[in-house]
């Protein structure tokens, strides 16, 4: 079962799934999904929901009746920004939505869940980067602080239900399928920017890193995590190890989508409330527990994600 199959980084896993010969539920209200991303899956048989995971009572009745061997949560809401202004919201959606899940998994007799978390907000200001899952979590936006507190519930139902819960915490995720006109994150944006012939707005000085990580990596993360046995730990950072200045992404989207850098030189703004100056992920702890290949060098995943671009944006 997929919660937030329909979305980005959900769909993709769904499709992992189908490929792998699973049957597969995906869960979604389909408020940020997009069911056109589910057509492959849906024409080998996969199962949808369209369902709020704030709804205890319904998320409960579909694993009951579907009883999945392994849940894959990602249903969440999952812009910084709403999180700040919203912040009731934020956690009704990423606190109450997981423990629903986490109950009704439990309930149904789930062999593992796969949580989703971040590893972009969950830290928040600290002087060791890149960051290990060992530096204590203090996050500065409502969106961090929810799905610290979702992971927090996630180890109490381990604890006191025994409940397998696995947490992956991602840095910034980017690939084919990430909606550049809604939540998206800034490579989307960049690139939509970039094939249209705009400039790109950054908000701040530009200094601010991040850790690009491909979709395709994140895939094999959670097809890992779901499988593995005996692993030593319950928490997982998700990304390259590399940071890259959001001046030197432009550069690098420039560059990809073959267009002079002087030419897609960015227009600045304000920066926005609860943006982190410095965030990159230590990973050697997945890459030797989850035997995860190398990263997707961030030029290759650039090129892949233009090419998605082109083919869907109408301009």
């Amino acid at each position: 079962m997929v919660t937030g199959g329909a979305g980005f980084i959900g769909s993709h896993i769904v499709n992992a799934l189908m490929d792998a010969g699973a049957d597969v539920l995906v869960i979604d209200d389909l408020s940020g999904g997009t069911r056109a991303y589910l057509e492959g899956a849906l024409r080998h048989d996969a199962k949808v929901a369209e369902l709020d995971v704030r709804d205890g009572a319904a998320v409960e009745a579909a694993v009951q009746s579907f009883r999945p061997e392994v849940v894959f949560h990602l249903a969440a809401q999952i812009d910084v920004r709403v999180s700040m202004e919203e912040p009731a919201r934020d956690a009704a959606i990423n606190v109450l939505g997981s423990v629903n899940v986490f109950a009704a998994a439990h309930a149904a007799g789930v062999r593992r869940v796969v949580n989703t978390s971040t590893g972009g907000a969950i830290y928040g200001v600290t002087g060791v980067v890149p960051t290990p899952e060992d530096v204590p979590a203090d996050p500065i936006s409502a969106y961090g602080l929810s799905k610290l507190t979702a992971e927090r519930y996630a180890r109490w139902f381990r604890r006191m239900r025994g409940l397998d819960v696995v947490t992956l915490r991602y840095s910034n995720v980017y690939g084919p399928r990430q909606d550049p006109r809604g939540d998206a994150g800034v490579i989307a944006i960049f690139c939509d920017r970039v094939l249209a012939g705009h400039r790109p707005v950054v908000y701040g000085d530009g200094r601010q890193t991040r850790d690009y990580v491909f979709v395709s990596d994140i895939v094999a993360a959670n097809l890992a995590a779901a499988s593995a046995g005996g692993l030593a730990h319950d928490e997982y950072n998700i990304g390259t190890g590399t940071e890259v200045s959001v001046l030197e992404l432009a550069q690098a989207v420039a560059a990809a989508a073959g267009v002079d850098p002087p030419a897609f030189e960015p227009d600045f703004a304000p920066a926005r409330a609860g943006e982190l100056d410095r965030c990159c992920l230590d990973v050697p702890r997945a890459r030797h527990d989850l035997g995860l290949p190398p990263p997707i060098p961030l030029a290759e995943g650039l090129a892949h994600t233009l090419d998605w671009v082109r083919t869907v944006i109408v301009r």
